[in-house]
C-alpha cells in the first residue's frame, strides 16, 4: 500500500459494485483506481460515472494492473470462485462478495489459493464491519440481556418473478439462502457465539421448511438452529416473500430489537432498541457509517496490520456460515444442477487440471502398473457430494498426486460414484492410479468379489481398477479359491495388481505358495495398519496391524509394498492426544500407552527442530521404512492434505528414525 491507502480495482458492473464504487471515495485510506468488466463499453460507462482512471475490457486485464493492490468481486455467485482465486493467483487481496461460493467446498478452493499466494481474503458481509453491530454483540456480551435463549433473524424480499433473472435462474445460484439468507444464519451464529463468550457459535442441528420453486431457486424459507446451551434461532429468508427485515433477541431479562440490521443506517444514526420488564424502553445508540466505506476501511486496516483475515469475517467464520446454508438449503431439497452427483463439474478456476510446478509429490513403482504411484493416497471415503470431492481431488492433483483409494462399502458406493464422476469430468482416467477394494465381512467370499467388482466398476466408469485389495480375509475358506478368482480378473484385464487388506502374514505366505505351485498371479501388495504410534489394538473388527516386530521383519524380508490406512493414527500427532483427554475412546482404546507419548514427544522435539508440524514427521517416518509405503490419508478439507504434503519433504537420518522408536 502507498502512504497506508489501499487501492481497489473492481470486477463487475453491476448495482452492488456500484453503490462500493459510491461510497470508498469517502475513505481516507482507500480508493478505487481501476474496474474491469466484459465489454470495454461496459467498463467505460462504469469508470465515467465514478470517476475511476483505469477501465479494462476483461477481468484478466484488471488483474494485470500494477496499480490495483486489492480486488472487490461483485459477480454473481458462480464466478466467485474462479476470479478470487485468480486474483489471489495475481497477488491481489480479495473482498468477495457474499455468499463467498455458492456452497462450502467452493470456498475452501478460495481460501487455500488465499494461504498458498499469501493474500488477504474476506467475505463481503459489510453489516460485520458496522458500529451498530459491534455495539449488539457487545450489549450481549455485558449480559444487557441476561441469559439469551431466542434468536429471530429476516432478511427477504418480494422480487418480480421472471425466470431469467439472476434472482431465480439456476446457473446464477438464485434464490433466497444464498442471496440474503446468509445475513440471519450469520447473525444468529455471532449472537450466540457472544452469549458463550466466542467470536461466533456453529449450530448442533438445523431444521427447514421452504419453497422451491419451478427454476431450482428457494422461493422462501424459515430454519430453526439449534446451539448448545439451549440457545434457538429462527431465521428466515426468500426472493418472493416481504418482510420487516430485522433482528430480535430475547433473554431472561428482556430483549432487543435492531429495526436495521443489514445497513445500520449506511451514513445515518443508528439505533437498537432495549425492552426489559418494569422499565422504559431505551434507544441506544451506534455511530453512523456508510456501509461500504466501513468494510473497505476493515479491509485496509487488516491488510495494513500484515493480517490475511479480518476478525470481522474470519475464514473459520465464512466457512461455518457456508456449512450452515449448506444444511439449510439440503433440509429443503434446493440443489443447483452444477452441484448434482451427475454434472460435469469444473475445476474452480476453469482451467485444465494440472500439477503446480512446486509441488512436493514423490512417487514409487508398484510392479504390474505402469503409472507413477504417488506415497501419499487419497481415500475416497470423507467426500460428502461433487463439489466436495472436486475440490479435494483436484487439490491433491495439484500438488502431485495420482493415487485413490475407494471401496465397495465405502458411503453405500457412494465414493466411488463420486470418484467416477470425477474422473468423467477430468478426462483422465488414464493419468490416475485407482484402488478397489471388496469382499468386506460379511461378504467376504470368491462370489462376492466378482459381484462387487463389477458393481464398482460400473460406478467407477471404468474396465479396470489399477491396484485391488480384498477387504478382509476370511480364514474358513482357502486361500486357493480367493487366489484363483482374483487370478481370474487379473488375467481379464480388470485388475493390474492386488493384496489383502487386513490379512494375517502367513496367509499372505500361503496365498503365494499356492499362485507359485498353480503358475497364477501372486498377492504382491498389503493394507494393514501402520503408523508411527504404535497400535495396541484395531479401530473396527477383522483389522489388523503390521506394527509388531515380527510382521516389520517379515516386510523387511519380503519387500512388499504397504498401503497403511490411519497413517496419522487417528489424529495422535495433531496434537489431540493427550494424556489427560480420554474422550475419544478409540483413539485411547488404539493408541494411549506411555510408549507412543514418548514417541509423540520425540516427533515434537524433531517437528520444532525441522520447522514442520510433529504429523510431517509421524508420515517421514512411514516414508523412511526400509520397504515401500504409500499411507493413505483421509482428508475432509484441503486445509487437512495441505498439512499432510509437508511430510513429503522432511528428511530423517537413520538415527533419527530410529530415535523416533527408541
Amino acid at each position: 500500500m502507498t502512504d497506508q491507502t489501499l487501492r481497489w480495482g473492481i470486477i463487475g458492473t453491476g448495482n452492488i459494485a456500484s453503490r462500493f464504487a459510491s461510497q470508498v471515495p469517502t475513505s481516507k485510506t482507500n480508493e478505487v483506481v481501476a474496474v474491469g468488466s466484459r465489454s470495454i463499453e461496459s467498463a467505460n460507462t462504469f469508470a465515467d460515472k465514478w470517476d475511476i482512471a483505469n477501465r479494462h475490457a476483461s477481468y484478466e486485464d484488471l488483474l494485470a494492473d500494477d496499480s490495483v493492490e486489492a480486488v472487490y468481486i461483485a459477480t454473481p455467485h458462480p464466478m466467485h470462485v474462479e476470479w478470487a482465486i485468480k486474483a489471489a493467483e495475481a497477488g491481489k487481496h480479495v473482498l468477495c462478495e457474499k455468499p463467498l461460493a455458492i456452497n462450502r467446498a467452493w470456498a475452501e478452493a478460495m481460501i487455500e489459493a488465499a494461504v498458498r499466494n499469501d493474500v488477504f481474503l474476506m467475505e463481503a458481509y459489510m453489516y460485520r464491519c458496522l458500529p451498530q453491530t459491534k455495539l449488539i454483540t457487545q450489549l450481549v456480551r455485558d449480559g444487557e440481556l441476561g441469559t439469551v435463549h431466542q434468536i429471530q433473524a429476516t432478511f427477504a424480499f418480494a422480487a418480480g418473478y421472471r425466470p431469467e433473472s439472476r434472482i431465480f435462474a439456476d446457473d446464477l445460484a438464485g434464490g433466497g439462502i444464498l442471496d440474503v439468507g446468509g445475513y440471519p444464519v450469520s447473525m444468529a451464529r455471532l449472537i450466540a457465539g457472544a452469549a458463550t463468550g466466542r467470536p461466533y457459535a456453529e449450530p448442533a442441528a438445523v431444521n427447514a421448511v421452504g419453497q422451491v420453486g419451478e427454476t431450482g431457486a428457494d422461493e422462501w424459507t424459515v430454519a430453526t438452529l439449534f446451539f448448545d446451551g439451549g440457545i434457538t434461532a429462527q431465521i428466515s429468508t426468500g426472493v418472493r416473500l416481504g418482510d420487516q427485515n430485522q433482528v430480535r433477541i430475547y433473554g431472561s431479562k428482556g430483549y432487543l430489537q435492531i429495526d436495521d440490521p443489514w445497513f445500520g443506517g449506511d451514513g445515518k444514526p443508528a439505533h437498537v432498541t432495549l425492552y426489559r420488564a418494569g422499565e422504559e424502553p431505551r434507544e441506544i445508540s451506534a455511530e453512523p457509517a456508510l456501509i461500504y466505506t466501513a468494510e473497505a476501511e476493515a479491509v485496509q486496516a487488516a491488510i495494513a496490520s500484515g493480517a490475511k483475515e479480518a476478525p470481522e469475517m474470519s475464514w473459520a467464520d465464512t466457512l461455518g456460515n457456508l456449512t450452515v446454508q449448506d444444511q439449510w438449503r439440503a433440509a429443503i431439497g434446493q440443489q443447483y444442477a452444477s452441484e448434482r452427483d451427475d454434472a460435469n463439474i469444473p475445476t474452480a478456476t476453469g482451467r485444465p487440471l494440472a500439477k503446480r510446478a512446486d509441488a512436493p509429490m514423490t512417487y514409487g513403482h508398484v510392479p504390474g502398473v505402469d503409472k507413477q504411484v504417488s506415497r501419499l493416497v487419497m481415500g475416497v471415503d470423507n467426500q460428502q457430494t461433487l463439489p466436495h470431492a472436486a475440490v479435494v481431488f483436484d487439490d491433491f492433483v495439484e500438488r502431485g498426486g495420482t493415487t485413490f483409494d475407494t471401496a465397495y462399502i465405502y458411503g453405500g458406493g457412494r465414493g466411488e460414484k463420486l470418484l467416477g464422476q470425477w474422473m468423467k469430468s477430468r478426462g483422465n482416467r488414464d493419468d490416475v492410479v485407482v484402488i478397489g477394494k471388496g469382499a468386506h465381512t460379511p461378504h467376504c467370499d470368491p462370489e462376492s468379489i466378482t459381484r462387487q467388482l463389477h458393481e464398482s466398476l460400473e460406478r467407477l466408469q471404468t474396465d479396470h481398477v489399477d491396484l485391488y485389495f480384498m477387504h478382509r480375509d476370511n480364514e474358513e475358506i482357502p486361500v486357493s479359491e480367493f487366489v484363483d478368482v482374483l487370478d481370474e480378473h487379473f488375467k481379464a484385464g480388470r485388475i493390474k495388481a492386488f493384496g489383502g487388506s487386513n490379512w494375517s502374514t502367513g496367509r499372505f505366505d500361503e496365498a503365494n505358495a499356492y499362485a507359485e505351485a498353480n503358475s497364477k498371479q501372486p498377492f504382491t501388495l498389503l493394507s494393514n495398519h501402520l503408523s508411527l504410534a504404535r497400535a495396541y489394538d484395531v479401530p473396527w473388527a477383522g483389522c489388523r496391524h503390521v506394527a509388531d516386530d515380527e510382521s516389520q521383519a517379515w516386510l523387511r524380508e519380503r519387500q512388499v509394498a504397504l498401503f497403511p490406512w490411519s497413517s496419522q493414527a487417528r489424529g495422535f500427532f495433531t496434537g489431540r492426544a493427550k494424556p489427560e483427554d480420554t474422550s475419544d475412546s478409540e483413539l485411547v482404546r488404539c493408541f494411549y500407552s506411555d510408549e507412543n507419548f514418548r514417541r509423540l514427544d520425540r516427533a515434537r522435539e524433531l517437528a520444532a527442530a525441522k520447522g514442520v508440524e510433529p504429523t510431517a514427521i509421524a508420515l517421514a517416518w512411514l516414508l523412511h521404512q526400509p520397504y515401500l509405503v504409500f499411507p493413505l490419508i483421509g482428508p475432509r478439507h484441503v486445509s487437512e492434505t495441505r498439512t499432510s504434503t509437508p511430510g513429503l519433504s522432511v528428511t530423517l537420518t537413520a538415527e533419527e528414525v530410529a530415535y523416533l522408536t527408541a
